[in-house]
């Protein structure tokens, strides 16, 4: 049996890895268009790959998908983290996990990962060639040919393909296979950070809030954890879920809507007005800069007084009602205008690409081609940061490589 696994991205590798292992017999070959290899397994996690993150609920696995989470959940019953886990450490990768669940390798090194893989390419003999583009897929009779953008490369034929091309960030680099007749969905930026470059906020950069409450104005949007103020606006966890969350309609906004940051994560004003009231009575004659409630960082605590109209010498037992309100207020209810996005480092992720409709997500396998599969981020599948757009390439992989 000979396999084409279109693509040397991480669902590629791991795709054509499973096909050897379950089908020792088999001829693997590996399709890359470019000259680099595991391009994104060698940037994610600032270097350091962020192979998958240590939830082993299905469910909140699944909510981690704002696309594909459905079709995902019972395929992590296949392939989870846990058996990502378990597959890194009996290959000689030994990992470790974060206090936020995200896991690395214990080398904090993403070519730990990337030696991993073509060590067993190189066991199970899979051939790998770059610089070969994959344009059209034909049918011939039961088997599939392979054509490329390169005229020089001639043609071959394959009993089995999987298409593992990765994110496309055009619809016109999903065309080829829209031509094939399978559904796609239109692809938009996901996991990306927010520009204010209007707002005196940049001026923070470098601060960090623990766990801040962020909603998008007009819309049932809403995300927890932290934030990093950045030089451009605002990233971090929270934006980051954010934006995949809101992937489409932040896209149909052009990336111009408003933000509310709850910065002590307390939805009833009441309390907050009742806990200001408190410190008013215990330290009358400090100035507003001395206590800081809720253990806000002091850049940030010094900016919400100026941003309420306070000044920095008023003593606590001078705020008065009026005064305690607009504390209130801006620390419940701060708003800030988005004007642009910023990829996240150099980790673009994609909402859209090939229709789950268009795919058997027990097997990965075409609805429109037969002997054809899918794998990784050329699906409608993504998910938030944290290890999870990794983990479904990993499940999907694995599930395409049995060749069901």
């Amino acid at each position: 049996m000979k396999v084409a696994v279109i693509g040397g991205g991480a669902a590629g590798f791991f795709a054509a890895i499973n096909v050897k292992e379950n089908f020792p017999n088999a001829s693997v070959s590996i399709y890359e268009k470019s000259n680099k290899l595991l391009s994104k397994v060698k940037i994610s996690g600032g270097g350091r790959c962020n192979v998958t993150n240590a939830e082993t609920s299905i469910k909140l696995l699944s909510d981690a998908y704002p696309r594909g989470g459905m079709q995902l959940k019972k395929a992590f019953r296949e392939f989870s983290t846990q058996h990502t886990m378990d597959w890194f450490e009996a290959r000689g990768v030994p990992l470790q996990i974060q206090e936020d669940d995200c896991v690395f390798p214990v080398s904090q090194d993403s070519q730990s990962v990337i030696d991993c893989f073509l060590n067993e390419c190189k066991k199970f003999r899979i051939i790998i060639l770059k610089g070969h583009a994959v344009t059209l897929i034909e049918r011939t009779k039961d088997r599939l040919t392979l054509r490329f953008k390169d005229s020089n490369l001639k043609s071959k034929n394959f009993d089995k393909v999987i298409v593992a091309t990765g994110g496309s960030p055009k619809r016109s680099g999903l065309e080829w296979l829209e031509n094939m007749d399978h559904l796609i969905e239109d692809p938009v930026p996901s996991l990306f950070t927010f520009n204010m470059p209007r707002d005196p906020i940049k001026d923070l950069m470098g601060v960090v809030v623990d766990d801040p409450l962020v909603t998008i104005q007009n819309t049932k949007l809403k995300a927890d954890g932290p934030i990093l103020i950045t030089h451009w606006g605002m990233s971090g966890p929270a934006i980051l879920k954010l934006s995949a969350l809101g992937a489409r309609i932040l896209s149909d906004r052009n990336y111009h809507f408003h933000v509310n940051v709850n910065w002590v994560h307390q939805k009833n004003n009441e309390l907050i007005y009742q806990d200001l009231s408190a410190i008013c009575k215990s330290h009358p004659q400090k100035k507003l800069t001395s206590i800081r409630p809720y253990d806000l960082p002091d850049r940030l605590w010094k900016f919400l007084i100026i941003k309420a109209n306070l000044v920095f010498d008023k003593k606590w037992g001078e705020l008065g009602k009026k005064g305690l309100n607009k504390l209130v207020n801006i620390m419940a209810h701060d708003n800030y205008e988005v004007s642009g996005k910023t990829t996240f480092k150099q980790e673009f992720v994609t909402c859209g690409g090939v229709s789950l409709d268009s795919i058997d997500f027990e097997t990965m396998k075409s609805n429109v081609i037969p002997n054809l599969y899918f794998a990784g981020e050329v699906l409608d599948v993504d998910g938030i940061t944290g290890g999870y757009n990794f983990q479904s390439c990993w499940t999907t992989g694995y599930i395409a490589g049995r060749l069901g």
